[in-house]
């Protein structure tokens, strides 16, 4: 079935299909340089650089991801969820080209900033186009789908390294592992091209036609079905509501003290999401787990391949295993499970470097071991949190300029941790992974006492949330606040229900 006649879950499954393959491209573009650092005919070509210089090379591709990310911020609701994963696969596919034909450092740059600016774009469109389109109970674990096939990119290119090493004096083995981005990008291109828009952006844009067909679809009903009318109606009262209380510019609505929308905090609590994902330590292990197991430990570098592609897999296993837990556990509590964990982790890491070495293999092992542990935990919450949770708490009409504000802060402090790590694994040693043991026990009580559950809301009952607790102050819990949202939403759906065995028009109910 071509997925322009789709409807209902073959429409949603392809709108994911589509999500996935631009977060495919985007695992596979994270981990395909790790690989490369100890590829001879690479290195020979940019002069065998030093660490510092080696971390740069990996690091400007994060700073192409940050101007793709502020590009966004200012266009993304201009151009549409779809239209810029279009435009930024196709600035990806120009950046691989030019990393894949370079025989100079200056000419790599460019490329891996470039490929980065279009990268940037697509991790911002393609969280809030799949949260837009989900369903309540479904939007959870379709965003953790898409994580797991980020993960299965990096999985993609640690065994495409590894079988490279067969080659190991050809400049193919490094050209084409860059040039294989643009694969990846030309079927997201295509999926894109097969898939309908957001219908929350379409209202937001007056189109309001259009978003009810995409509804129905999404829904498997006709256009002038009763469910669909009400969902239509409710959709534009929300962005109305939203254009009351949000009349004031973007900026001077971030910064407004007493908005009901409380748009700061929410941009805060979206953001510090990526913060905690970053920070906590993800890249040190996605970007460099082959450099730490040949650096650190003392592997070879053909078996740190073959153990980081085992490690992406085991990866792949416990993200999917999220799915089954982000809806039903709660974003919250995988968060404090996830950090606790992973502080946990990162300190016996250190532990097992500090100690380990030639006359105590054992320690060694130990360090290893719990790197893989540590996926096991990352896996199950901040693998996917960080990606779902920024679009979901901030309001439709921030949500663009809210989610790319936290996708800008990932990318910012990707830069720092990548930049950071050759040089760091060099100098302090197992000391560098204690370091997030500290961070991720820091971040426990931040999660506990700043943030809210999303679990299962729709994003109209997300706004509602912050409304009910900003009217009630400091006398209401957020949980109260919570359940007061969900029981008004349910009355409406009753009132909607009996208003159509009784009524041939569907009302919103006051």
């Amino acid at each position: 079935m071509f997925l322009q006649d789709a409807q209902g879950n073959s429409l949603q499954y392809g709108i994911t299909a589509a999500c996935g393959a631009g977060f495919l491209l985007f695992g596979y573009d994270q981990g395909v340089f790790g690989g490369l650092l100890d590829n001879e005919p690479f290195l020979r070509t940019f002069g065998f650089p030093g660490a510092t210089i080696q971390g740069q090379i990996v690091a400007t591709y994060d700073i192409g991801c940050i101007i793709g990310t502020l590009v966004s911020m200012y266009a993304g609701d201009k151009l549409g969820r779809r239209r810029c994963i279009l435009i930024g696969c196709v600035i990806l596919i120009i950046g691989a080209t030019l990393q894949t034909a370079s025989y100079s450092f200056a000419q790599m740059i460019v490329g891996r900033v470039v490929a980065g600016v279009g990268n940037g774009m697509n991790t911002i469109a393609i969280p809030i186009w799949q949260t837009e389109s989900a369903r309540p109970k479904d939007r959870g674990k379709l965003i953790v789908f898409q994580l797991v096939t980020n993960i299965f990119g990096i999985v993609i290119t640690n065994w495409m390294n590894y079988g490279f090493t067969f080659i190991p004096h050809s400049a193919v083995s490094w050209r084409f592992p860059l040039a294989f981005q643009c694969f990846f990008a030309i079927i997201t291109i295509a999926l894109v091209l097969c898939t309908p828009e957001s219908p929350r952006w379409l209202i937001m844009k007056n189109r309001v036609s259009e978003a009810q067909n995409i509804l129905a679809r999404l829904l498997s009903k006709p256009e002038n079905d009763p469910f669909v009318t009400s969902e239509i109606q409710n959709l534009v009262a929300a962005v109305h509501h939203e254009a009351e209380v949000q009349q004031s510019a973007a900026l001077k609505e971030i910064f407004t003290r007493d908005s009901k929308q409380q748009t700061l905090r929410r941009m805060l609590l979206g953001a510090g999401t990526t913060f905690f994902q970053q920070v906590g330590g993800t890249n040190v292990i996605a970007y460099y787990l082959p450099v730490v197991l040949t650096r650190s430990v003392g592997l070879s570098s053909r078996m740190a391949l073959i153990l980081s592609a085992v490690d992406s897999m085991s990866l792949m296993f416990w993200g999917s295993i999220a799915a089954l837990l982000i809806d039903r556990v709660g974003r919250k509590r995988l968060m404090l499970m996830g950090v606790a964990a992973s502080s946990v982790c990162f300190a016996l890491v250190a532990v097992g470097l500090r100690y380990g070495g030639p006359d105590n293999k054992g320690m060694s092992v130990m360090a290893v071991v719990f790197i893989f542990v540590y996926y096991v935990f990352y896996g199950m919450s901040l693998l996917s949190i960080p990606y779902i949770y920024p679009a979901e708490i901030n309001s439709q009409k921030m949500r663009n300029i809210g989610t790319s504000f936290a996708t800008t802060v990932n990318w910012l402090f990707v830069y720092v941790v990548v930049v950071a790590t050759p040089t760091a694994i060099q100098n302090i040693k197992w000391r560098y992974y204690m370091l997030y043991a500290i961070f991720n026990f820091c971040f426990i009580p931040l999660i506990y006492y700043f943030y809210i559950e999303t679990a299962t809301l729709s994003l109209e009952q997300v706004d509602r949330v912050f409304e009910i607790k900003h009217d009630a102050g400091k006398d209401m819990s957020w949980a109260d606040a919570t359940r007061i949202a969900r029981t008004e939403s349910d009355d409406l759906q009753v009132y909607v229900e009996k208003d159509d065995t009784d009524t041939e028009h569907c009302e919103i109910a006051p």
